[in-house]
């Protein structure tokens, strides 16, 4: 028998010297999963602590369990010394703890103090004491080094804004412990730093930082302890001072960190796509691409490095038919794909594993199977003329979790109930289907761990030994120079120059990305 949460005395005090938060024994079970096993965790005050491990380890699943989204089959929860029993998030945000979830929840038509104080309003003599509300976020703000302007438009604010804003609003309800799920898995470097900075005044502050992520380098940088959980319990904890990446990942997935690197060059002579002259110009009048040419051949991977708002979207737009260009051309295989549709070009052999997995590649409240069939269901093995063939579905579903180790009870699970790792493999898989002779890969990697990563890698490296051709973007530097055969940088919506991935620095492409100099081709 394992040991259960029981209802505590009210009364108990709070220790002084506890830690802020001890998890002992905590078990998690889902039909046909145990998603957190006999797991121990103790966090000490005013710390910020690194929880690691693969996509599908039980990182989120843990979480969760601390802010009170769901309860524990087994174990204890102390807050600063005091045994907890949470029944939702409002007793955990009572208990001093907040959350700031991977993807944001934020109203983009209100303004920053709106959202912070939503669900949670001031109220003066029956009406919203706005005036006030908005003198405590900005003396919350300026006090924790957040500076952000409360009277902002959300839906104006860059992604590393909109971060803070999210910390904002858990410091407002009063948070002591903040958990931070994968808080830089969307931020640009210069981003990270500022993400950085601001937990250091947090924790200056006396606030304790639980931080969730599988960026090594990364939780190195700015944590004081390390836990790392596999397979759904704690196998131990490191000292990021003297605990190496190597280190790390064997104890995250059990084998060694794995390097992005292409082997001997497959490249053919066979143009696969071909732009010329691609512009595109939005309703304000100005060109997000302008002048873009370029050609992919056959067995070639073409990465593409860039600030994130430079014209990486509106070119996966383009090509995908998103957007409509407004001069140039779109060659696919010798034939000219301008003006088709976005369905028709992937009939015509483009596979897409989108930006934003949630936005673009799935149904999150759709199985496994309903999301096979996106993208396919005028082809087989999803449609069977013009109806949809479920067991064909179902039975293709089965290979891509198989081939692509999409760790899953079934294929009748929701999306939504895999990991970001998992749900990325599955997108892979679904998009690698079909026999593409394109693949559009916008950030592949992003957001899943070392062994998900390793295998996407892997699947990248088979398919272009097997022809195809491949437009990668990504915002890992090492991740681009490593799986290119030949880099480029866009810049304010133009291609600014070509590089050889076997001699360029990331330092290079840094500076050519924020238009340090003009980018000189070297290939």
């Amino acid at each position: 028998m394992g040991r259960h949460v029981s209802a505590q005395p009210a009364q108990a005090a709070p220790d002084a010297g506890a830690p802020a938060v001890r998890l002992t024994g905590i078990t998690k079970r889902y039909p046909g999963v145990v998603a957190n096993s006999d797991i121990n965790l103790t966090v000490r005050r005013a710390t910020v602590h690194a929880l690691v491990g693969e996509n599908g380890a039980g990182k989120s699943t843990l979480m969760k369990t601390l802010f009170g989204l769901h309860r524990p089959d087994e174990g204890t929860i102390e807050i600063d010394g005091r045994p907890q029993e949470f029944t939702s998030p409002a007793d955990a945000i009572a208990a001093g703890i907040g959350m700031v979830h991977q993807h944001f929840m934020l109203a983009d038509n209100l303004t920053v103090w709106e959202n912070i104080v939503l669900g949670a309003e001031p109220v003066s003599g029956g009406r919203l004491a706005g005036a006030r509300a908005r003198a405590q976020i900005s003396e919350i703000a300026e006090r924790y080094g957040l500076g952000i302007d409360p009277n902002a438009l959300v839906e104006e604010l860059g992604v590393g804004a909109r971060q803070r804003v999210e910390i904002l609003k858990v410091l407002y309800r009063g948070a002591r412990i903040l958990i931070l799920d994968e808080p830089t898995a969307v931020l640009v470097p210069q981003e990270v730093d500022e993400l950085f900075g601001n937990l250091a005044e947090l924790k200056a502050e006396g606030l304790t930082i639980l931080f969730i992520s599988h960026k090594l380098d990364e939780v190195r940088a700015v944590a004081d302890e390390i836990t790392v959980i596999r397979r759904g319990t704690t196998v131990g904890t490191a000292d990021p001072r003297t605990v190496t990446n190597r280190q790390l990942a064997e104890m995250m997935v059990g084998s060694a960190l794995p390097v992005p690197e292409l082997r001997e060059s497959t490249v053919t002579d066979r143009p696969v796509l071909t732009l010329t002259g691609v512009g595109l110009t939005g309703p304000d009048g100005r060109d997000s691409l302008s002048e873009v040419s370029m050609t992919i051949r056959a067995g070639e991977v073409v990465g593409i490095a860039g600030v994130e708002g430079n014209g990486q979207a509106e070119l996966v737009d383009a090509i995908m038919g998103i957007e409509t260009i407004t001069r140039g051309t779109i060659t696919l295989s010798g034939q000219d794909i301008s003006t088709l549709s976005t369905l028709k070009r992937r009939e015509a052999g483009i596979g897409f594993i989108p930006e934003d997995r949630h936005r673009q590649g799935l149904l999150l409240e759709g199985s496994l199977w309903e999301n096979r069939a996106l993208g396919f269901q005028t082809r087989r093995p999803v449609a069977k003329g013009a109806l949809l063939d479920r067991a064909g579905t179902k039975a293709d579903t089965r290979r891509i979790v198989e081939q692509f180790d999409v760790r899953t009870p079934g294929i009748d699970v929701l999306a939504a109930a895999l990991s970001g790792g998992n749900q990325q493999k599955l997108i892979v898989g679904r998009e690698m289907s079909g026999d593409p002779v394109l693949l559009i890969a916008a950030h592949p990697t992003r957001g899943v761990d070392v062994g998900a990563q390793a295998a996407i890698w892997e699947h990248l490296r088979r398919a272009r030994a097997a022809g195809l051709a491949v437009l990668l973007i990504s915002a890992d530097l090492e991740e681009l120079i490593g799986m290119s055969d030949t880099l480029t940088v866009i810049l304010r919506g133009r291609l600014v120059g070509t590089y050889d991935p076997a001699t360029v620095t990331p330092d290079d492409l840094g500076v050519a990305m924020t238009g340090g100099h003009e980018a000189q081709v070297q290939a």
